[in-house]
C-alpha cells in the first residue's frame, strides 16, 4: 500500500503544473530517499562505498542507497531546480543552498521506535522533525521569520516511511 501511494505522489507530481518560481523541497523518511544523511553518522546503515552510486554521473557512492539517483533528484530534476536538496547534516548545507530545502531522510529508521536498533545511530523522524525546526531557524538567521514561513508553506514534502517496520519486524 506505502509503495501505491509513493507511485501515485509521484507520478501526480510530475503530472501537476510546475510554477515558475522556485520551491523549497522537504524530505523526511528512510533509505529510500536519504541523501547521505547518514553518513554524517557512527552508523551500520551507510552507503558510502560501491556497489552505491556505480551508475551515477561521478562513479561513486554518494550516501544514496541506489547505484545512481533517488527519488528526491528525480523529483528535483522535474521540478526544474538546478540541484536536489542537500542533506541536512552535510556541512555544505548553508547560506543560500538552504534556499532549496534539505533532506532528512535517514536509512534504517521506521515508525515504530524499534525499527532499526540494529543500527547504531540513526535519525529517527521525530529528531527530523526537531532538524526541521533547527532548519527553520538557520534560514530565519538569512531571510527572516516571514519569508521562512513563506518558503516553508510554498514548499514540497516528500515523505517515505514505513517499509522498514515491515522488514526488520520479528516474530
Amino acid at each position: 500500500m506505502a509503495c501505491c501511494i509513493l507511485f501515485l505522489s509521484v507520478f501526480l507530481g510530475i503530472l501537476a503544473p510546475i510554477s515558475s518560481a522556485a520551491r523549497s523541497f522537504f524530505v523526511f523518511g528512510d533509505s529510500l530517499v536519504d541523501s547521505g544523511n547518514n553518513n554524517y553518522l557512527a552508523s551500520t546503515a551507510r552507503a558510502d562505498a560501491p556497489p552505491y552510486g556505480l551508475d551515477s554521473a561521478e562513479h561513486r557512492a554518494s550516501g544514496r542507497f541506489s547505484n545512481g539517483k533517488n527519488t528526491p533528484d528525480i523529483l528535483s530534476e522535474q521540478l526544474g531546480a538546478a540541484e536536489p536538496p542537500l542533506p541536512y547534516l552535510s556541512p555544505h548545507l548553508d547560506g543560500q543552498k538552504l534556499l532549496i530545502g534539505a533532506n532528512f531522510a535517514s536509512a534504517g529508521i521506521g515508525i515504530l521506535n524499534d525499527t532499526g536498533i540494529q543500527f547504531a545511530n540513526i535519525i529517527r523522524i521525530e529528531k527530523q522533525l526537531y532538524y526541521f525546526e533547527q532548519y527553520q531557524q538557520r534560514l530565519s538567521k538569512l531571510i527572516g521569520a516571514q519569508e521562512v514561513k513563506r518558503l516553508v508553506n510554498n514548499g514540497i514534502v516528500l515523505i517515505t516511511l514505513g517499509g522498514n517496520d515491515f522488514l526488520t519486524t520479528t516474530i
